[in-house]
């Protein structure tokens, strides 16, 4: 029998002070039996780095054809593709091509050091692609609960996300392509 998916329920207060975006979110993410709490973590720092009404997590790592997270306009349209770690180079060539924008969120430092010394010149052609690094400061993990209320600070390109326990991360990210 096949291990279903570990539901969290969080609430995300949004302070984002780069675009003046202010916004509570009640989200509910499943976390894949084969999905570390760590990349989890880091799936909800992607989506409060670019949080919008209609950015939405995804059924990513089971569905191959969908991102980790994505905004889709009312007609369809993928406005923002949003993946995590380190996609082989035909998985980023076909959301190249179905999203306006594409973003790939690398985490794990040494992993993605070699992936990108591996891909990052024929990841150059694509126009609409961003790869990032995102360093956490802190042990993510630790803030992984079934029940999280967590308020997220963005400013100058920095997250930091705080919990009712006080416990604090910080979150920088740096720009690779």
């Amino acid at each position: 029998m096949a291990l279903g998916a570990t539901i969290y329920k969080v609430s995300l207060s949004i302070s984002d002070l780069d675009r003046h975006f202010y916004h509570d979110f009640d989200l509910t993410v499943a976390r894949h039996p084969s999905e570390t709490e760590e990349r989890m973590m880091m799936r909800l720092a992607a989506f409060a780095f670019h949080a919008d009404e209609r950015l939405a997590f995804t059924k990513g790592i089971v569905q191959e054809d969908e991102p980790d997270l994505w905004n889709k306009d009312y007609d369809g349209t993928i406005r923002l593709w949003i993946d995590l770690g380190q996609p082989d180079e035909k998985r980023i060539r076909k959301a190249c091509g179905r999203a306006e924008e594409v973003i790939i969120y690398t985490y794990s430092r040494r992993a993605a050091d070699a992936w990108w010394r591996q891909n990052g010149s024929k990841l150059a052609r694509f126009g609409n692609l961003q790869v990032i690094q995102l360093d956490a400061q802190g042990d993510a993990e630790a803030f992984a609960e079934r029940s999280m209320q967590l308020q997220a600070l963005i400013q100058d390109g920095e997250l930091l996300l705080s919990d009712e326990k006080d416990r604090q991360l910080k979150i920088t990210r740096e720009s690779w392509a």
